[in-house]
């Protein structure tokens, strides 16, 4: 088949030769065939030169060249990528930030029917009504009491305390008394340790005694009664006393309660016992079977005599 050229073409035109005249209708079929070519040639023309030019950074990247200067920059497809990134997460922020907008009261429980969603009495009261009390101005307070119980208090701790002390005192002075074998009241007199008489020091040495177990009949360390520790306290003074409560009571001089100090006697009444003053109204003596030699407080009433006047 013969390719003719658009010279040929155009020379055919302006000199059509003998027997080559085509009328009008053929020369109008024509002209859509030649356009339908051109406008096919342009976009294939198009096409391949964007090809080229998608391909040209990769191929000059792949040798080290560089684009020309003269030539527009081509976008890589990895910003395309980017930019398309970009939209999607705009979008998001964009519906985060409406839904985050919608009003709280989108949804209110109490404006639905429903029983579920509806507000209690309780709730209804927390929410709208006064949360106050009337107190009436005839209101008293009540004192606090502890009812029926009961508890240790310092003082009874401390005084436990004190007592289980003096116990153990008590319990250590009857060991070392048990096995007395020292002068006897008589051994006293004979020969007294303390020549001048002082009620303060007569209180002194009965306290030294503090702690002896009682013991009927006693009259030594070994163990006590209670006119047996005042008749061996005293006869260390050179003072002889009977061994019994009357005859101690007869042998002094009564004296008034306000003139009472410390060494002085205190005869309980009935005269079935008595012991050595220790002031504040105390008194240091022996007191019963089961007990030893110690400061109390006088619980009865008594009378107070004076010896060595």
């Amino acid at each position: 088949m013969a390719l003719t050229s658009d010279n040929d073409r155009s020379r055919d035109r302006s000199n059509p030769t003998p027997g080559s005249a085509s009328t009008p209708a053929e020369q109008t079929s024509r002209r859509p065939s030649r356009v339908g070519l051109g406008m096919k040639a342009g976009i294939a023309a198009r096409l391949t030169a964007a090809r080229l030019n998608a391909d040209a950074p990769r191929a000059l990247a792949s040798r080290g060249a560089t684009a020309p200067r003269g030539s527009a920059p081509v976008a890589p497809r990895r910003n395309r990528g980017r930019n398309v990134l970009s939209v999607v997460v705009m979008t998001l922020a964009v519906g985060l930030v409406a839904t985050l907008a919608i009003p709280s009261y989108a949804f209110d429980p109490a404006a639905n029917a429903s029983p579920e969603f509806a507000r209690s009495d309780l709730q209804t009261l927390k929410f709208e009504e006064a949360q106050t009390v009337d107190v009436s101005a005839d209101a008293t307070e009540t004192a606090v009491a502890r009812d029926n119980y009961d508890a240790t208090t310092v003082e009874e701790l401390e005084a436990a305390k004190a007592a289980k002390a003096a116990e153990e005192a008590r319990a250590a002075a009857a060991a070392t008394y048990a096995s007395y074998s020292g002068p006897s009241a008589a051994d006293y007199l004979a020969n007294p340790p303390y020549p001048n008489f002082s009620l303060q020091q007569v209180y002194e040495v009965g306290l030294q005694y503090q702690g002896v177990p009682y013991r009927y009949g006693g009259a030594d360390p070994s163990g006590f009664d209670c006119s047996g520790f005042v008749m061996f306290v005293y006869a260390q003074f050179g003072i002889s006393l009977a061994h019994s409560v009357r005859s101690q009571a007869a042998s002094g001089t009564i004296i008034s309660p306000e003139d009472a100090v410390p060494g002085d006697l205190v005869i309980f009444s009935g005269e079935g016992h008595d012991g050595i003053y220790a002031g504040n109204g105390n008194v240091l003596h022996a007191p019963y079977e089961g007990a030893s030699v110690r400061v109390q407080p006088i619980w009865d009433s008594v009378y107070y005599v004076r010896l060595g006047i």
